[in-house]
């Protein structure tokens, strides 16, 4: 698919210095431009490659000021990033655009199907589920009995939606994602066997969450493991039974929440958070890639470590395990010296 300047500077309501026919059909690093391809400039450490790059165009801020002539057609708009990562989202839409439905895909007598909704081969929708209009649900996607699928909402292959689960509109579920698995519910018994405890609950997303590759989220022993709506998860998270995540919170991959716990709205948690159950996060919470949560953390708290605690805490204290060993060393100096006294 190829566009011209003239059609992207209409799309970002930008200012075309250059030839507004030049035609691209592909997008590229500035560093990497080559003929026929559209790139952007919005981190200054990379203005010297806009002198030598061979991208036909090139999106810049209003306020770049070249100091050298430049071969590549410029668009100019108030902010290049947010700019070029619509231009990535509408080049994305076109791209994944898919229509119509497969007769290799098996839809239940009993489900209904809304309006241009794309549904690939081998993909499996169960009793009474529902899937509303534009919808894309791609191949070997399973939906069980029961589920509801919003509009606009977008799963590709692979995706499992177990039953009773229901997913909000404008949601996007990556490739692996498993959607109302068991919870981890086991009673100990006397004889130091487990007893399997029923997980009859479901899962609850709200609109405009995205879910990363392999993200695993089980569903509630009773009630609904919930994701409030904005939420964005990464790839490889386990999401536990019962667990409440806050409108517009952030996790990074690896993260793991245990069952029951409550984390807020606004959050942010890095790569390989652990939180253990029943604990309440309050909202605006930061916690460092690697922290292990034990205890309940207040609105705005940041933190990080494991025990995790105070970040400006911690930044003073790892100052001194660096140097625990020197320490060491010398409080076995000084007590030798208080001993020979």
């Amino acid at each position: 698919m190829e566009f011209s300047a003239r059609q992207i500077a209409e799309i970002l309501n930008g200012k075309i210095e250059g030839d507004p026919d030049i035609l691209v059909s592909k997008l590229s690093k500035i560093e990497e431009g080559e003929p026929g391809s559209l790139s952007f400039l919005a981190n200054p450490k990379y203005t010297q490659y806009i002198y030598k790059t061979n991208a036909s165009i090139i999106i810049v801020g209003e306020d770049f000021q070249p100091e050298q002539p430049i071969g590549s057609t410029l668009i100019r708009v108030p902010d290049a990033y947010s700019a070029f990562a619509k231009l990535l989202e509408f080049y994305n839409q076109n791209r994944s655009e898919k229509s119509g439905i497969s007769s290799m895909a098996f839809i239940a007598p009993s489900a209904k199907i809304g309006e241009n909704v794309y549904i690939g081969e081998f993909a499996s929708i169960g009793e009474n589920a529902v899937i509303e209009d534009n919808a894309k649900i791609y191949p070997q996607v399973y939906i069980g009995n029961e589920v509801k699928i919003g509009n606009n909402t977008t799963l590709y292959a692979g995706v499992k939606v177990c039953a009773e689960s229901k997913i909000g509109a404008e949601c996007t579920l990556h490739s692996g994602v498993v959607i109302g698995s068991d919870g981890f519910g086991f009673a100990p018994q006397e004889d130091s066997n487990y007893k399997k405890v029923a997980q009859i609950g479901n899962v609850l997303i709200e609109d405009q969450v995205e879910i990363g590759a392999n993200t695993t989220i089980d569903r509630a022993t009773l009630g609904s493991t919930i994701i409030r709506r904005g939420a964005k998860l990464d790839n490889l998270i386990m999401i536990a039974h019962n667990v409440e995540i806050g409108k517009n919170t952030v996790i990074a991959a690896q993260s793991g929440i245990s069952g029951s716990t409550k984390v807020g709205k606004n959050c942010m948690l890095g790569g390989q958070v652990g939180l253990i159950g029943h604990l309440t996060l309050g909202d605006n919470v930061k916690i460092g890639a690697q922290a292990g949560i034990s205890q309940n953390l207040k609105d705005g708290s940041i933190v990080m470590g494991s025990p995790a605690f105070d970040i400006v805490r911690y930044r003073k204290s790892y100052v001194h395990f660096r140097n625990l060993e020197k320490i060491v060393a010398r409080l076995d100096a000084l007590e030798e010296k208080q001993e020979d006294k």
